[in-house]
Parts: C-alpha cells; structure tokens; sequence
C-alpha cells in the first residue's frame, strides 16, 4: 500500500458528506459538506480541493482513501438497480415469488409481496434443464443451448446482469460455472452473479435472493465507483479506493465491485468501527452507538470492546442473507418531516427534508416542520454556527413552519409543539435501541450510550434518561465519527463454505481440509490489497443450530483447541441461552463455516488528541426549553475546543463544536476525560 502523509475517510450521507483526513503525526482535518445527491462523488471532489485550500493537502501527499457509501443500500430502497435476469434449474422458476411463509404484518386484510419480486419479474426467469442432488451428483447434465438461448433473449429485452441460481449448486458449481462460461464468450459486457460465489449455502429461496440482489446491484455499484475512481484520478489522487463493507472491515473497489452485496450498511458499519474506537479512549468495554444524521438513526451495539453481527439483515423490509453489523435503521434525523395523521395525532418521519431543500430553517425553500426546525425553536442550536458556520439558519421560518404546520392544529405554543416534536422523536429512538438491546438478551442500563453523527449530541441526555443508561460517552468529533473509523477499520476478507455436519460425530481432519480451501480464496484476496501476510491474522466462525432448528448462530471455531467439538458446542448453548432465553442440552450440528482474514486497523487514532484552545469556556448563556422544566431555562454555552482535561460543570448546558452540538439536560454533570471525551452522567437524585 502507498505511504503518505495524509489518509481520508469520507462518509456520504443523506444531507451531509463528512470527511476526516488524518495527518501522520499532525492532526485530523475535518469538513462537513452538503452531500450532492445527483452525484454523490461530486461532494467528494469539491472537498479535496477545500483540503488542499485550507490545509495545504496535496493530492500526491494522499497515501490512502477510505470510503463509506449508501449507494448499495440506496439502489434497493429507491428501487434504481439494474434490469436483471435470473437463471434457475427447471421446475424452480418461481422460487423467488413464491418466498417464505413468514408475514411481517399479517393483521392486514391486503398484504403486499413480501418477496423482493421487482428484483426480476417472471418475463425475465428463465429455466434451464439441468439437475444435481442433494450430494452434489449430476442427475441431469447441463442443457448449454438452453443457456445461449435464455441469455440471448435476455439481453435482447434489456437486462444489464444476470443471477444463476441453480440446485444444491454449493455443493457443486459445475454447471453455474460452465454456464458463466457460455454466457462471456458471447456477452462479454453482461455482469454476472453466480450463487455458488454470492453465497454458497443451502436454502434455495435465500440464495436466490442475495444473489439476485447482487446481480441487481454490479452494474450501479460499478458505475458509481469507477466515477469516483476517475474523479480521483482527475484530482492527482493515485492512492487506493478502499470501500467500507458490511462486516465493518475495507476493501478495495475492484474487489468491491465484484461483490457489492457486501456493500449493505456500509456507512453504518464505519460509525460503529468509530464506537470502538471511543470505547477504547474511554476505557469502556459496552457500549450503545446512536448515529443521527440528517435522515436516519443508526442504532448498533458493541460488547466486549467488539460489534455485534448477524448472518442476515434487512434492507428495505427484505431479508438478505449476508452477514453485517448488527445496525438498527431508523427513519429519524434532524431532517424528519414533522407531520399529523388521519386521526391527528404527532408523528415524526420516515419521510426526510434531506438536504435540498433541507429543513425551513436552512432558507432554501423547505416548508415541512422538521426535527432541525424544532432544535432551533427549542434554542439548542446557534443560527451563526450550524456545521461550523458554513449555513447560517434562518430562526424565522423554523417558527413559522412549525406554528403552521403542527402548533395551531394541536392548540399549542411554538415552543410545545416543537418540544412535542423531540418527545417524538426521541421515542422512537428508544424504542430502537430497547430493540437492538433487549432482543439480545441486553439490559441497555448496563451499557454507556454513544451518540454520533450531527444530531446525536442534542438527543443523547434525553434518550439515556428514557432509557434509564446512567452515563454518555460523546466522542471528540462525533459528527464525523463514522469517517474517522474508516481510518481506524481493518482491511477484511471473508469467505464462506458449506459444511454440514453434527458437532458430535464432524471429521476434524475434512474441517481442516475445508477451512484450507477458503483460506486459500481469502488469500488471495488480501494479496490483492497488497497486504503483508505475515501481519494478517485469521478468525474462523461456524453456523450452529440445533439438529431440526431452521436459523442458526454464529459461534467462533476453534480447530486447534484440544476438543475444538466440545468447545464449539458449548459456546453454541452459551449464545443461544443469551439471544433466545433458553438452551437445551441436545444435538446441534454445523451449518457452514468460514474464515475471516484481517489486516491493519487500529483501536485508538492518536491524531483524534487534542490540546485544548486557550480560548474561554464559556461563550454565553442562552435560553432553552427542555423536558421537565416549566418554560424556558438559562443554559450555558461552552465552546468544546477551549474545554480542557478535568473540565467539569453541570447542566443545563450546551457544548458547541463545529461537527455537531451537545446538549446536557439538567439533573446530568459533565466532565472531559484525558482522550477528550465528554462524559455525562447522571446527578444522584
């Protein structure tokens, strides 16, 4: 990898693009810039040149370049992958229509497909004679014309990509891979998806699905990042792209393009990374990171200095079966629309204000009563320094879009309906965190509350008073924390392989031989990023459930303990009687395996130290109205940069910074740790 002197994070979000770039030795460099949604690389461009402009960063300088994206996650969501095509062996063309029994709503007298059926209509499924059995013997040989044909037509009907999916192929890739074959001599530019690669498991209906959610997703994936890459380029940037994946670990985009199913979450998974890293600075092993930005919440736990993960997600109501940080979304942020149901009552979001228009406040034309529009009412943000003064809100028409749109139809003050307006919001949020926590067999009061992202700071108090979390962690630059983990996040490779077997009677010697095989292919991978081999560490997982279970467990392996059986085994009832309540001594059996390679990555970023100002602690007092106090109260204003170690004081506060705003309720204390931290905690009594 090249050696530089500065290395950048970048985090595109739904209003703000955030970047961190970190200086060998020096200091982090930070900017906020409204994200451009057409083209979101384009953000990224402008803030290279700001860099240089302000901190003499120069493109040659730059020795690395880490990126967190959405655009995976926001192709599914707003329904703009690619036209594709899916092959599946005869007799299972409708497998991907025909889903599970499972309904997330099922009071509804209508129910709308709970199988992603938009990802390829039947008129571009085709099936495709062939057949292997469950062992992975050919029954019924490959029909190759059949393969021309299908393809052909296909691409004669617009499809850009192509999922193959055929029966027990986990077990043998035989005919996906000759099938591959066929179809590149002919149309060599159709990007493919073959399951056997995406996800090498059985079940037929989930790896049809996450391989066609792959297919959906290369062509846009690979769009998108090659424009980056040659913006890059344009710019004088020769250092690598890296991309942040799922799992919380990077890779580079050419590997990235080839399985952008691993995409899913990536900016999330990168704020998480930045929990660990204030986890670590604050001696603090459990932690509770909330990432508020300007449309969602990201809610996501981490135990024992590590993030929670899980072998399925959910994106955009559908289930995919790759694993990822265990991340709770939320459509709730600063640009939530503020808005009355049928019945009148209070509700806030899903819908965003986004960035364009914005909130009313932002005087670019928005006229929905948003969250940020509430914050500004309510008194905890400055007009002159919102996002370190680069937009200057307009306080009016944040009064005015609330009083018309929720005040006067519930008969309340400005002020009531935008602390209305919080209490919503910050419900909800609880209400996330209570599932992400209690759903893993978590008590949250047991944990520190993390708050990240721009609007985190402002909400933190009142979700750990909800919540009954007696002490908050706010990192040193939490608005843009998610791009500061993406310089602490490890380059990661992994792969996964089918081994079915009960624990009791597994053959060390064939696990071994299998765990060889995807060792290998992970290898590769990491040479591929160039990586020093002597300095990559490996971590092997197997998929445990009990024998006649349907959804299984990730539980570590360990081949070269001393009864590595006995271990798994007991690990296996350990985790279970922790996420489901109860364990039952009884057979369990392996699902799969794989490995997990991992290099570099840090848990501390030195350069995220400061020394604080010399300047004034206080720079004012202002008027807020919060929850439990009659009216409006006097709270101190504190500039965070000036506030030195051992710095102490009592709220009702506000801590303003250039990445976000801190807002410490009354009845809480705050102190600023040696790492810069701040930590609140809650006054006895």
């Amino acid at each position: 990898m090249k050696l530089g002197r500065f290395e950048i994070g970048v985090d595109i979000g739904g209003t703000f693009t955030d970047i961190v770039c970190r200086e060998r030795g020096g200091a982090l460099h930070v900017l906020k810039v409204p994200t451009t949604r057409d083209d979101p690389s384009q953000a990224v461009i402008k803030s290279i040149a700001e860099l240089a402009e302000r901190w003499g960063v120069d493109a040659d300088g730059i020795g690395r370049f880490a990126h967190g994206t959405t655009v995976a996650t926001n192709a599914v969501l707003e329904r703009k992958g690619a036209r594709i095509g899916v092959l599946t062996t005869a007799g299972f063309r409708d497998v991907l229509e025909i889903g599970r029994q499972l309904r997330t709503d099922v009071y509804r007298v209508i129910l709308d497909p709970q199988a992603p059926v938009f990802l390829a209509p039947r008129r571009y499924r085709r099936e495709i004679p062939e057949r292997l059995d469950a062992s992975g013997t050919v029954l019924t040989a490959l029909d190759e014309a059949a393969v021309v044909k299908a393809a052909d037509e296909l691409v004669q009907e617009g499809v850009e990509a192509l999922a193959i999916s055929f029966l027990f192929s986990f077990r043998n890739p035989v005919h996906e891979r000759r099938a591959a074959e066929l179809i590149r001599k002919r149309h060599p530019a159709l990007a493919l998806s073959l399951s056997h690669e995406v996800d090498p498991a059985f079940r037929e209906y989930e790896r049809t699905v996450i391989t066609a959610f792959d297919a959906y997703l290369k062509p846009r994936v690979d769009t998108y990042l090659a424009r980056l890459g040659k913006g890059l380029a344009k710019a004088g940037i020769d250092a690598p792209l890296q991309v942040m994946q799922s799992r919380g670990g990077l890779a580079i985009a050419e590997v990235a393009r080839q399985r952008p199913v691993r995409l899913f979450l990536s900016g999330p998974a990168a704020g998480v990374i930045g929990g660990q890293i204030v986890g670590a600075s604050a001696a603090t092993d459990d932690l509770i990171t909330i990432d508020v930005g300007g449309t969602s919440a990201d809610i996501a736990l981490i135990s024992r200095r590590k993030p929670m993960l899980r072998s399925e997600g959910v994106i955009g109501g559908y289930a995919v079966r790759v694993a990822m940080v265990d991340v709770t979304t939320l459509g709730a942020g600063g640009g939530s629309i503020a808005h009355l149901d049928a019945s009148g009552g209070l509700r806030v979001g899903p819908h965003s204000a986004g960035s364009e228009p914005g909130p009313a406040c932002y005087g670019r034309g928005g006229e929905n009563a948003t969250v940020t529009d509430a914050s500004v009412v309510l008194g905890y943000l400055d007009p002159d320094f919102f996002a370190g003064g680069r937009l200057r809100l307009e306080p009016a028409k944040a009064t005015e879009a609330i009083d018309t749109k929720v005040a006067k139809q519930l008969n309340m003050t400005t002020a009531e309906a935008a602390l209305g307006i919080h209490r919503v919001l910050n419900a909800q949020m609880a209400e996330g965190i209570r599932l992400v926590s209690v759903r893993q067999g978590i008590d949250p009061r047991t944990y520190a509350l993390v708050p990240l992202g721009g609007a985190g700071g402002i909400h933190a108090t009142a979700l750990a008073r909800e919540l009954g979390i007696r002490r908050i962690i706010v990192p040193r630059l939490p608005g843009v924390l998610s791009a500061a983990g993406l310089l602490a996040a490890p380059i990661e490779h992994e792969i996964t392989a089918e081994f079915a077997t009960p624990i009791a009677t597994f053959d060390l010697a064939a696990l071994r031989e299998k765990l060889g095989e995807i060792d290998r292919r992970a290898a590769a991978l990491m040479a591929a990023e160039k990586a020093d081999a002597d300095k990559v560490t490996i971590s092997y997982f197997a998929d445990v459930c009990y024998i006649g279970q349907s959804y299984n467990l990730e539980i570590p392996l360990h081949p070269d303990d001393a009864d590595p059986a006995g271990r798994l085994y007991r690990d296996f009832l350990e985790a279970h009687d922790r996420i489901y309540g109860h364990s039952v001594e009884i057979p369990a059996k392996i699902v799969g395996v794989r490995t997990v390679h991992r290099a570099g990555g840090s848990e501390i970023l030195d350069e995220m130290r400061f020394a604080a100002s010399g300047g004034p602690t206080e720079i004012g007092q202002r008027k807020i109205m919060v929850a439990g106090e009659p009216g409006f109260v006097s709270a101190t204003v504190y500039d965070r940069n000036a506030l030195p170690e051992g710095f102490s004081f009592a709220g009702p506060a506000i801590i303003q910074q250039s990445d976000t705003t801190t807002l410490v309720e009354p009845g809480w204390s705050c102190m600023v740790d040696g790492a810069g931290n701040l930590i609140v905690t809650r006054q006895e009594g």
